[in-house]
């Protein structure tokens, strides 16, 4: 075998491994994201704000848009999610309907979803679109979208 060939050799298997360790990683933060919103779920369910939040990045660069335009901060949106969900019965039953987790980064995600909640005089429904940023306590919302 040639030099040549060793290295071209060298270089398929590093690509291979590369490759495997990526997707391993990707597979295992994207089942991480996927309960990270189920928490996001049962918690809203169980009436818990305080764990709902949790998912979030406790930050006062967080964004949070809504049908009242930017919010920033994380106390702001906790603020503004007890305002508008005062009770149980305005939070309803929340389901998702996950359309897509995508990685931009090895530490950046974006998510795009469905949301329904069931109350009993209505149900309301919408998209939400999700940037998440993996952080040493895990993945964490940074940015949401809900409409």
């Amino acid at each position: 075998m040639t030099n040549r060939m060793v290295l071209k050799f060298f270089l398929a298997l590093c690509g291979c491994f590369c490759s495997l360790v990526s997707s391993a990683q990707t597979s295992a933060d994207r089942r991480e994201i996927l309960t990270l919103l189920e928490t996001q779920r049962k918690s809203w369910n169980a009436g818990d704000l305080e764990t709902f939040m949790q998912t979030y990045q406790k930050s006062d660069s967080l964004l949070f848009v809504g049908k009242s335009g930017p919010t920033y901060g994380w106390q702001q949106t906790l603020d503004n999610y007890r305002k508008g969900y005062p009770d149980k019965a305005a939070m309803g039953t929340l389901t998702f309907d996950i359309r897509k987790v995508e990685f931009l980064a090895r530490d950046i995600a974006f998510v795009l979803g469905g949301w329904h909640l069931k109350r009993a005089s209505d149900e309301p429904q919408g998209f939400f679109t999700l940037l998440m940023r993996k952080t040493p306590r895990g993945w964490k919302i940074i940015s949401d979208h809900s409409s």
